[in-house]
């Protein structure tokens, strides 16, 4: 990544206490061993990004901002080699349950990585699925705290590639809200990734399972690619409609993050010279302030999405964008935007 100007900015508000709770490690970005993961996404966002290990990520916690915890999301990365298929993404949780005990050791500073995991797990396994939880829940060591199952799709390849495999409405499947229902009673949460033209797919979720934790990745990955490019802003109200519609479920949370990808089409993405935070906090400010306005700062967190929000800044300019974009909120909304919620909503002790 190159070091240019913009990655040697003053850190904004340093003694603000942050949660990360949207991050990943890979040693090699991950090949998808089975639908519904896709290496594409990631091949696409992180510019190639070969390596996330504990040792990058403690350097980026430690660029200057108050960095207390994280959580930690599935990528698919370190699946089991072995035993049955639907077991295989167990060996994620086993993976990173090791790194967040070598923090709990405080012999690596007083930040606490993956202090909440969120794994994979096959929903459309139906009833089944509920072995693979309990496994997660064991291989956790209490960290476990729910499942992203991603849903990204679109007709025009452009946006996520060929390799792409799901089709449309996964999130609407019998067989997958069969599964999904064995989460509120292990007291898991679930991690949603879509695309903006999806968005009433997870309302329609919500609704149907009122008693189980949403938490919508991404501010809900608006598009500005492929065939929405140069369409963003002529689409921002049908996304401002629907993220509003998404909030009256009192079930769901928003991540603050993920703007920083390639699929908005921002001109900062992968710009040379790389984007000052106060260009980033320019572009994403409509996005940002719709969804605290919609969700309240008790339900929306930011997120920094590393290492692949690094497609458009480095670390610490991340967070400098988020608390310019947070500068008019009162010092208890600011608490919940960069922690409170996060801690909340994924029941964490840090």
């Amino acid at each position: 990544m190159p070091q240019t100007e913009s990655l040697q900015e003053t850190i904004l508000e340093p003694d603000l206490p942050i949660i990360d709770p949207h991050h990943h490690l890979w040693d090699r970005l991950p090949a998808p061993p089975a639908p519904p993961l896709s290496r594409f996404a990631f091949e696409n966002a992180t510019r190639g990004t070969p390596r996330y290990l504990l040792d990058d990520l403690l350097a980026d916690l430690g660029s200057g901002h108050n960095i207390r915890a994280t959580v930690y999301l599935e990528c698919g990365s370190m699946y089991r080699a072995d035993g049955p298929p639907e077991l295989r993404p167990v060996g994620e949780t086993e993976f990173v349950n090791g790194m967040a005990a070598m923090t709990a050791s405080g012999r690596y500073g007083d930040a606490r990585v993956a202090a909440g995991i969120v794994g994979h797990a096959d929903l459309f396994l139906g009833a089944r699925v509920t072995e693979v939880l309990e496994a997660h829940i064991a291989a956790g060591g209490g960290r476990f705290r729910g499942i992203r199952q991603t849903a990204p799709y679109d007709p025009d390849p452009v946006v996520l590639g060929s390799r792409w495999r799901l089709g449309p409405e996964v999130y609407r499947a019998a067989t997958f809200r069969e599964g999904f229902a064995r989460l509120a009673p292990l007291g898991l949460s679930f991690d949603a990734w879509l695309l903006e033209p999806q968005l009433g797919d997870v309302a329609d979720l919500a609704r149907a399972f009122p008693d189980t934790q949403i938490i919508l990745d991404h501010v809900g990955t608006p598009l500005g690619v492929g065939g929405y490019a140069g369409k963003r802003e002529e689409r921002f109200p049908l996304w401002r409609e629907n993220i509003r519609a998404l909030a009256a479920s009192p079930n769901v949370a928003v991540k603050l993050g993920g703007l920083a990808m390639s699929f908005p089409g921002f001109e900062t993405y992968m710009a040379e010279p790389r984007a000052s935070s106060e260009t980033l906090a320019a572009d994403w400010k409509p996005y940002i302030d719709t969804c605290i306005e919609a969700f309240g700062p008790d339900r929306s967190m930011f997120e920094s999405n590393f290492p692949v929000d690094q497609g458009s800044c480095s670390y610490p300019v991340l967070w400098n964008a988020f608390k310019r974009l947070a500068a008019g909120f009162s010092a208890d909304e600011k608490t919940a935007l960069f922690s409170g919620t996060a801690r909340r909503v994924y029941r964490l002790e840090a």
